[in-house]
């Protein structure tokens, strides 16, 4: 009796704190939280609110002068469009947050590009990081009538763009793969 419960805690112990990993490993991704989209002069815009909680180590880097690297995936589709079929609009949105040591504040910008807005606290700049406002999707002419379409949208942490002696160690630590997973959002005008 006694070997048989000790079986049971050999195989529900690694299960159990697996489960709590992945769990505080996804509490830690990023989450596209709102999206609204409104029809303005024929086109339709875009407003976004995405949350990133970063890893502790990538706030270690960002901490010591290394940029972080976002890229938000946006896509328009029909809402029953099959895997294959091409989208209406797909668009990569980059966007990079540095800390600049000397000046004790923190930079975010849309690339290309260096110019910005800066922040004092990292919080505010992370917030800011998270809100795309006024996007322009597209044109209210390339939607065909009696069809319901969606905004699909994906955020990841792109380490291609990490300084290249940090990339292998990325490569090989979960911590640095984040993203949040596809969200479908209706398009309404």
């Amino acid at each position: 009796m006694r070997r048989h419960r000790h079986w049971r805690i050999a195989v529900l112990l690694p299960a159990l704190m697996l489960l709590v990993g992945a769990a505080e490993a996804s509490a830690r991704d990023f989450d596209v939280e709102r999206v609204e989209t409104r029809l303005e002069e024929g086109t339709f815009l875009m407003d976004a609110n995405i949350r990133y909680a970063f890893s502790e180590r990538a706030l270690e880097a960002l901490e010591n002068g290394v940029p972080l690297t976002v890229e938000v995936h946006i896509r328009v589709r029909p809402a029953d469009a099959w895997i294959w079929q091409e989208s209406l609009v797909d668009l990569r949105l980059r966007y990079r947050i540095r800390y600049k040591p000397l000046s004790e504040r923190y930079l975010v910008s849309q690339l290309p590009g260096e110019r910005g807005r800066t922040y004092v606290t990292r919080d505010a700049a992370l917030a800011a990081l998270g809100e795309i406002r006024d996007l322009a999707l597209l044109r209210s002419e390339r939607l065909e009538p009696d069809t319901a379409y969606e905004v699909q949208l994906r955020v990841s942490l792109d380490i291609e763009e990490l300084p290249l002696p940090l990339r292998p160690i990325a490569y090989l630590y979960p911590s640095w793969k984040q993203s949040s997973k596809w969200t479908k959002w209706p398009l309404t005008p």
